[in-house]
């Protein structure tokens, strides 16, 4: 179709005229699906938009599969590297070296590598700082390559924040311009699943897999069928003292229980004009948390604002809202869009929370904290759990609280938030409060904005004398790299089997994530974070006990120390200023001096432990039936991309430990820092040493990264019995529960499987970009009629996949074990998923068009 020249704005594909043509109420569609119905336009297919715009008109099912091309690609170092690796394949492989190169922008913000090895000093972040930049200066090094070599890669260099909070504070248009000078929405494609973050302000976007990233930045178009959009009415106001973390985790628990996965939610009602654009985008932020493709709020006059104080230009902030106004695509007045379904929700009922102890979903009110701490762990309220006795003596018990971490784009990004954590850290002081020294704390902003009106406010100090320096600008502690305990604390929790606790301001905390040897995990906002540090513990009823004993001598309790709202909104009109948040243009002055490869063509470094030429560009497709697979390893439900990739450090007795150290390498580093080489992910795939393998009983020592050899009966490495598979040429599967694969968008935890010869997945349910990946590695995905326990399997039998090869027609497969039966669904969601399975994953396919 092509685009309308609209007088004052420019060319655009036009809405109102695709309306006006095929007959329908734009004003009825929800905006999701009017950004989707311009993408459709702008892709050449009116036929299609008008009839995606018909069925939302009237509250239907889109029942659509389009091909979504969005404005940009926005990844992070641990996502981005190994993305970049495998591009860096392909283009040696191809005959024209120039045929391999992105047909978007593609930015990638490192702010992944940076560990809280340091914390609770004034020189925290300038040493971690310096610690990321000795470990990681090859794979910096490879990153400063791909952005000369690809003129469409930006990297915005460490020490700059976190990709979410960088792209709501610098990178976002709300409305982009095309090489052409087209106008359009701004939608981004992002390969860390809290991409959807942005759809806070009114950009839609979602998270992928980076083989899905990949094939976008080679001008393949995403394939997706087009979602139910369901409505979330907001009514009411959030009551005094309550804060958006509150709401998100109280979200969460709601939509998760109410089924959202896979679909696109849109906030609506008048409650929405009660929350300010970064309370929406905390909300938006864990929509992998709920399951949800997207959380959506429409372009208001709060996001106009919000670009407004955060630097953007007048002029183009002008012109996001004459376009979005031209376009209805900006939310004004009472008139709510039509949905198929309707989730309501009133902002009063909620009240201050936490989550935990091991998933997000976990919401509780604050007097439930040691309730739920003693389901875990029981009796260690009463000092009768098994550890509580035995660590007298290291003055720890079961309960206590070893990491406190201010950190993660969800709740750095919200300077409500931030201020109110600051205000009660300052009442704290002045009551004489302090931390256990058990405690780690430490404060890792998503910006250098949060740094600067921290310190304006004068509230920093006070942070910092609790031990909240800021320890650097990055993922750190949210995601797993929360560095070494407090001294004596880990040697405590191995001699005595303790189970302690974190407290973070983050958005996932399933068990070992944080750290391997804290179990306990809970999310809550910044300023609850503060307060539980106090405490020491988890053991305590935050309304009704006291944090402490005063200076004075009098007990203090958590509501003498809680800032007004009033005074919170204050703060912000005094400090929240474009200049706060411009942009650091100035990098670290050791990135600075990495020096780079020149040239379109990688060379590839064979000694290399960090990036080497990945493994999986020939890989085959299984054909035929699958005869004499053999189960690697039977999970239960709930079982996270954490688990089946881990992102931590690198144990040195583990088998990817044991091959670094024959290489001569001593300073291990994380999986995450390691993606680039396919040798070590391999090796850490599955070892996870929270993840419960049901193969194995309950024999001793056998935790993650182990699993039974079949049929000698052998108790192996996951690693090592994979390879005696391989070595046999037996196929292998992997037996599950529900919600597979939940947690990030890694690939690795598809990667890593077919590494080890995993050819199928059968569970009772997939996350959606699980799926996906599973789908571009080329590992069918299947569906189980039931837990695979209730089908009588046990995953010691030999089994059989019959009907692969019609699949695509029938949609179903038939599962054969020891002479049981069953048909398994097929999770593969449209023609050109199944086009990645029959070439062996996308870099097969890819490499075929090239070729």
């Amino acid at each position: 179709m092509t685009a309308l020249d609209v007088p004052g704005l420019g060319p655009l594909h036009s809405l109102p005229h695709c309306a006006e043509q095929a007959g329908f109420e734009l004003d009825r569609l929800p905006y999701t699906g009017r950004i989707l119905l311009e993408a459709l336009l702008r892709a050449g297919d009116p036929e299609r938009a008008a009839l995606l715009g018909k069925r939302l008109a009237a509250g239907q099912d889109p029942q659509l599969e389009l091909a979504f091309t969005p404005a940009r690609i926005l990844v992070q170092d641990y996502t981005g590297i190994p993305l970049l690796v495998d591009l860096a394949a392909l283009r040696e492989r191809a005959g024209d070296p120039a045929q391999v190169r992105p047909a978007l922008p593609v930015d990638v913000v490192v702010d992944h590598s940076v560990q809280t090895d340091v914390a609770g000093r004034a020189d925290a972040r300038v040493r971690n700082e310096a610690l990321e930049l000795r470990r990681n200066h090859e794979r910096y090094a490879f990153l400063k390559w791909a952005e000369s070599a690809f003129a469409e890669v930006r990297v915005i260099p460490p020490g700059q924040g976190i990709v979410h909070q960088v792209n709501l504070e610098q990178l976002a248009t709300v409305v982009a311009t095309g090489r052409d000078g087209v106008l359009f929405p701004d939608t981004v494609i992002g390969t860390d699943s809290h991409t959807t973050m942005v759809n806070g302000l009114g950009v839609l976007g979602w998270g992928v897999g980076g083989l899905e990233a990949k094939a976008l930045m080679l001008g393949l178009a995403q394939p997706i069928r087009v979602p139910a959009v369901v409505g979330v009415r907001l009514t009411g106001a959030l009551r005094p003292g309550v804060l958006a973390t509150d709401l998100v985790l109280t979200l969460t628990q709601r939509l998760r229980a109410a089924q959202v996965t896979g679909l696109l939610l849109e906030f609506t009602g008048p409650g929405v004009d009660e929350l300010s654009a970064a309370d929406r985008c905390t909300i938006a932020n864990m929509a992998p948390e709920y399951g949800a493709m997207a959380a959506y709020f429409p372009v208001d006059a709060e996001v106009l604002r919000y670009l407004r104080q955060t630097g953007r230009a007048a002029e183009r902030t002008d012109l996001v809202e004459r376009y979005c106004r031209y376009q209805h695509l900006l939310r004004e007045g009472a008139a709510e869009p039509v949905f198929g379904r309707v989730i309501e929700v009133d902002l009063a009922e909620v009240e201050p929370s936490l989550a935990g102890p091991s998933r997000p979903h976990q919401r509780i009110p604050l007097a439930q904290l040691p309730a739920s701490f003693a389901e875990l762990c029981p009796g260690a309220l009463t000092g009768e759990s098994g550890a509580a006795g035995a660590a007298g003596a290291a003055g720890l018990r079961d309960g206590d609280l070893a990491i406190a971490a201010i950190t993660s784009c969800t709740s750095t990004s919200n300077p409500k938030a931030m201020l109110a954590a600051g205000l009660l850290a300052r009442r704290a002081v002045e009551r004489g409060l302090t931390v256990p020294a058990h405690v780690k704390t430490s404060l890792s902003p998503g910006s250098r904005a949060v740094t600067r009106y921290l310190e304006q406010t004068g509230l920093l100090p006070y942070l910092e004398q609790l031990g909240f320096q800021v320890a650097g600008y990055g993922c750190m502690t949210c995601n797993g790299g929360s560095g070494p305990l407090a001294e004596g604390v880990g040697e405590a929790v191995d001699e005595h089997g303790l189970t302690l606790a974190a407290v973070l301001s983050g958005n996932r905390n399933f068990e070992a994530r944080v750290h391997a040897q804290v179990r306990a995990g809970y999310l809550a906002s910044p300023a609850l974070v503060v307060a539980l540090a106090l405490a020491g513990h988890v053991r305590i009823d935050l309304d009704s006990e006291p944090l402490g004993t005063g200076s004075d001598g009098r007990p203090v309790h958590l509501a003498e120390l809680w800032p007004q709202d009033r005074e919170l909104a204050e703060l912000a009109e005094q400090v929240l200023r474009p200049e706060v948040f411009a942009e650091s243009t100035a990098p670290q002055p050791g990135w600075a001096a990495i020096e780079a490869q020149q040239g379109e063509v990688y060379a590839w470094d064979e000694e290399s432990s960090y990036i080497r030429r990945p493994s999986y560009l020939d890989a085959a497709p299984a054909e035929g039936p699958l005869r004499g697979a053999r189960v690697l390893l039977a999970v239960g439900d709930d079982v996270s991309t954490d688990h089946i990739s881990p992102v931590g450090s690198i144990p040195a007795h583990s088998p990817a430990g044991a091959y670094l150290r024959e290489r001569g390498v001593r300073e291990f580093n994380s999986y995450g820092s390691r993606r680039g080489n396919h040798e070590v992910m391999a090796r850490g795939a599955f070892s996870n040493p929270r993840l419960v393998n049901h193969l194995l009983g309950e024999g001793p020592g056998d935790g993650g990264g182990r699993t039974l050899h079949l049929p000698s009966g052998e108790r192996l490495p996951v690693f090592e019995a994979a390879e005696r598979y391989a070595a046999a040429g037996t196929p292998l599967l992997v037996l599950a529960g529900r919600n597979y694969g939940m947690g990030s968008s890694r690939d690795w935890a598809a990667k890593g499987p077919w590494l080890l010869g995993v050819r199928a997945v059968l569970a009772e349910s997939f996350e959606r970009i699980h799926r996906a990946n599973l789908c571009a590695m080329g590992i069918l995905p299947l569906l189980l009629p039931a837990a695979w326990a209730e089908l009588g399997l046990t995953g010691h039998e030999e089994y059989a996949l019959d009907g692969l090869a019609q699949a695509q027609q029938t949609g179903r497969v038939e599962v054969r074990a020891d002479g049981r039966g069953f048909q398994a669904v097929a999770a593969v969601n449209s023609p050109g998923e199944w086009q990645l399975l029959r070439a062996g994953g996308t870099l097969p396919h890819l490499l075929g068009r090239l070729s």
